[in-house]
């Protein structure tokens, strides 16, 4: 899909050895530091870490549970999978109990207002992929965000009631639980409801993502009464956010089942409130809206299967794709983070991400999934990659990707037979369209926004917008979310995803990396500092401590640039066995969550 041989830079005439890494603390995070010098091509030690983790955190074991695992950016959110398990749920009970109760404890993205995908794998059956995505409404029309001239107008499809896709998380929630639950709709809507209705204690984590939204509650009567102060001040650490119409909105839901947000009460109250202001949402898209199951996308690394996310997402082809690549290396001899390695990895992101072009929503386009998969199409791009300079992305065939919002959650769980799941689902944006219908108590999305809005012209990321993911009526926006299970002889061993938008894929790759190459545990493995290449922008970002001083040096000697770049992406992970891949524990299962922002947590069972 991109020309080859690919132009190359000249080689670098300088030759420095590659060093292992020894992670230290300071001001501003994690530090790299070299440790002895290694050969190249030997095997070296995992990643030894310092004293202190990222953010200044100490050390964190996995957590380990026996019976089941729940883990998510909320706590309050894990501990109810965990307690819904232990009344006898299974992984699909609590799913949709974490679903809904991160619509309360995690507003900003936790949504039914919103929608994801999921990935389901019972024990010794192959995953299923349920596409829950939001939709564009069926007034839609590829030039509905440009002026009479052609040009993009400002904030229309991130803002207010026109970007505002038909939502499916309800519709998701309810076709696993009905399919794959044990439990009553009640029985495990009831603690997101209780929390709705009594309110829950904010802590800092909380505080800092209502604070990202304080001027939009102020322009929203719905939201100013719900998420500020009566004197409109922002909440602080100890306030209780209440939520009595979002807990009447599910309670309703809980009682009427999917009909009630589809046919019903919820679905008049919201199409009022968009043609009141501007919007597009007719009674016919709600009752339309049909979720999917399509069949994952899979690919095998170093003897595992990884089941990932199909298109209308372009994030598990690209996933799979940077695997196949890289499974044509020794990481492991190359050593975590060394220059070699890391050149490699860099190279297997950018033309990934360059083939990542024509993809789209699969009842709307043709996609190239079969060739891009291909072990063989994998390995002519090996054999044109160098592996001592860099490929200009100018070089490489224009990709186009999506503009993704990296505002999104993730949640991971697993029960004591096995039933592992991995949902990612999203407002786009934080709060989405920062709008909420009438007396509903939940914000709407904005991802009208993740279509092309006006195909061929970056977006504001640099990213090109596709043709084939152009806003068309009834279509599902493309996406990067990449929900993950990785197998082996028919058993689920990791369970991963992650917010990030166009990151998501890169992320996913570095915790599977440190697991599965460089022998790190569950957390180790998602602390880990990360960097992305995307084709365009033609720098590689970088988070604090991803690269020591002299292994930077080395790759920009070979034609690299980099970009710091704040902290990116929750990745959310259990482990299956013990807290590394291959070492037996005293639990059946090791959570690891994010601790970049606060509040998150691992439930076991």
């Amino acid at each position: 899909m991109h020309p080859l041989p690919c132009r190359s830079l000249p080689r670098a005439s300088i030759k420095l050895r590659r060093s292992l890494l020894v992670m230290v603390a300071c001001s501003t995070g994690w530090l790299p530091v070299m440790a002895q010098a290694a050969p190249t091509n030997s095997a070296p030690d995992p990643l030894a870490y310092g004293t202190e983790q990222p953010n200044g955190l100490a050390p964190l074991a996995p957590t380990p549970g026996k019976n089941g695992m729940a883990v998510s950016a909320q706590k309050l959110a894990s501990d109810i999978g965990a307690r819904i398990m232990a009344q006898g749920g299974n992984a699909a009970d609590a799913a949709v109990a974490m679903g809904y109760a991160l619509a309360v404890v995690y507003p900003a993205a936790g949504n039914i207002g919103g929608g994801g995908f999921m990935m389901l794998r019972q024990p010794g059956k192959p995953a299923i992929f349920i596409d829950f995505r939001e939709k564009a409404p069926l007034a839609a029309k590829a030039d509905m965000y440009l002026d009479a001239k052609g040009n993009l107008i400002a904030d229309q499809s991130v803002t207010g009631w026109k970007a505002v896709a038909v939502p499916g998380t309800v519709a998701g929630l309810e076709k696993v639980l009905q399919r794959w639950g044990h439990l009553s709709r009640q029985e495990v809507m009831a603690p997101a409801i209780k929390l709705a209705r009594d309110g829950f204690v904010l802590q800092k984590g909380d505080v800092e993502l209502l604070n990202t939204s304080t001027d939009a509650f102020r322009a929203s009567p719905e939201a100013r009464a719900i998420f500020l102060r009566p004197d409109g001040s922002p909440l602080q650490v100890g306030d209780k956010l209440v939520q009595t119409n979002l807990a009447n909105t599910l309670q309703l839901i809980a009682d009427q089942g999917p009909d009630a947000f589809y046919k019903g009460p919820i679905a008049k109250t919201i199409v009022e409130a968009s043609q009141k202001n501007g919007g597009l949402l007719q009674l016919s898209d709600f009752a339309q809206y049909k979720t999917r199951e399509i069949r994952p996308l899979s690919c095998q690394y170093r003897g595992y299967l990884v089941e990932t996310a199909p298109p209308p997402s372009g994030g598990g082809i690209a996933l799979c794709e940077i695997l196949d690549i890289l499974s044509g290396y020794d990481m492991k001899a190359l050593g975590l983070h060394t220059a070699p390695a890391l050149q490699r990895e860099i190279e297997a992101m950018r033309h990934a991400y360059s083939d990542r072009r024509s993809l789209g929503d699969p009842a709307f386009v043709h996609n190239p999934t079969q060739h891009l998969l291909d072990p063989a199409y994998a390995a002519q791009v090996r054999a044109h990659i160098p592996t001592d300079h860099a490929v200009p992305s100018a070089s490489l065939t224009e990709g186009e990707a999506t503009p993704e919002k990296h505002e999104t959650t993730q949640f991971s769980v697993i029960d004591k037979n096995g039933l592992a799941i991995s949902t990612t689902y999203t407002l786009n944006g934080w709060f989405g369209a920062k709008v909420i219908g009438g007396n509903t108590g939940f914000f709407l999305n904005d991802e009208m926004d993740d279509f092309s809005s006006k195909p061929g012209v970056p977006n504001m990321f640099g990213i090109v917008g596709s043709k084939a993911n152009a806003i068309a009526p009834g279509k599902t926006p493309l996406s990067s979310m990449s929900p993950t299970i990785v197998s082996k002889n028919g058993k689920p061993v990791l369970i991963i995803g992650s917010p990030g938008g166009s990151r998501i894929p890169t992320i996913v790759l570095s915790v599977i990396l440190g697991v599965v190459d460089y022998g790190l545990d569950i957390q180790q493995a998602i602390d880990l500092p990360r960097l992305h290449q995307q084709w365009l922008p033609e720098p590689v970002e970088v988070e604090a401590g991803a690269l020591t001083p002299e292994v930077q040096s080395t790759l920009e000697h070979e034609g690299y640039s980099f970009a710091p770049h704040a902290p990116w992406g929750m990745p959310e992970g259990i482990l299956v066995g013990g807290p590394k891949l291959g070492e037996k524990g005293d639990a059946r299962y090791y959570g690891g969550f994010d601790r970049r922002h606060e509040g998150g947590g691992a439930t076991g069972q």
